[in-house]
């Protein structure tokens, strides 16, 4: 199985604190255990009261009672459509987060490079999901919840093309070469500077981006190594990854600069699925 990746969450790195120091304070390894259950326990409280706190109206929503979800449906095991149906990590984190504090979820599909100005103009989505790196230009526009997830970026190209892993860096920032990208990803970014002399052709979304680089119109892909990974076992078997490259991507959510609130209620929600393992099912499921 895939090794998997991801970030600890602010409240369970607190509790590891808390332990360590209860640890340096006594000399009973009994004491020690006590005061780590009651830790956790302490903080799965807090964050579930937090997170059921949303329901009270302090936090403002698109629709009363529903939590209104931007998501671009093409970035398997992320988020994806399946006979209609929205499926992914993502997207069951969005269903979990709305769970906890007590509201109803709703999707809805734009294309990715519109999230964030759609949630930083507010009316459309409470919040965006769908493999948002954190960024500092990104961040000037919307918040980032705390981060989830930790990915790298990846390279795939035919199998029977000109471009492999031992040539991949050469090959690939030729002119002529065409690297198929997102538009708005930090793939696209990552390409952009470092093959300068290819060209970054960007598409609306991934399936697409594949799809031009098995037919021909582009010479490889470039996007997040889950993704690529995804999308070669599933459909494109007929590629390879070419290259990896260690970025240490985190993802997060992104809300409106305007609703403090409901950044603050998904923290707590995210923080209580961590300290019950709820993260740790998904991460097994999807990854």
């Amino acid at each position: 199985m895939k090794a998997k990746k991801y970030l600890v969450l602010a409240a369970l790195a607190v509790m590891v604190a808390a332990l360590a120091l209860v640890g340096c304070s006594s000399g009973s390894s009994s004491s020690s255990a006590s005061a780590s259950s009651s830790s956790a326990s302490e903080s799965a409280s807090s964050a579930s009261a937090s997170a059921s706190s949303a329901a009270a109206g302090e936090i403002a929503l698109v629709t009363e009672g529903k939590l209104t979800v931007a998501t671009s449906p093409d970035y398997p095991p992320f988020e994806n459509l399946e006979n209609g149906e929205y499926v992914g990590l993502d997207i069951e984190i969005a269903k979990e987060v709305a769970q906890r504090l007590g509201l109803e979820v709703e999707f809805k599909t734009l294309q990715f490079d519109a999230i964030i100005p759609a949630i930083a103009a507010g009316g459309q989505a409470d919040m965006g999901i769908s493999g948002f790196t954190v960024d500092p230009d990104r961040a000037k526009e919307i918040d980032f919840t705390e981060t989830y997830y930790i990915d790298d970026q990846a390279i795939a190209a035919m199998k029977d093309g000109a471009i492999t892993a031992d040539n991949a860096d050469d090959e690939l920032n030729k002119e002529g070469v065409i690297i198929a990208v997102q538009s708005g990803t930090s793939g696209e970014a990552y390409v952009q500077e470092n093959y300068p002399n290819a060209t970054a052709q960007a598409y609306g979304n991934s399936t697409d981006a594949f799809a031009a680089m098995q037919s021909g119109q582009a010479n490889a892909v470039c996007t997040n190594k889950a993704v690529v990974e995804k999308m070669l076992a599933d459909a494109y078997q007929d590629a390879v990854v070419v290259k990896s490259i260690a970025t240490g991507e985190e993802y997060a959510i992104v809300v409106s600069q305007d609703n403090k609130a409901l950044t603050e209620a998904i923290n707590a929600a995210l923080a209580e699925m961590t300290a019950d393992g709820t993260f740790d099912k998904l991460l097994q499921q999807y990854m």
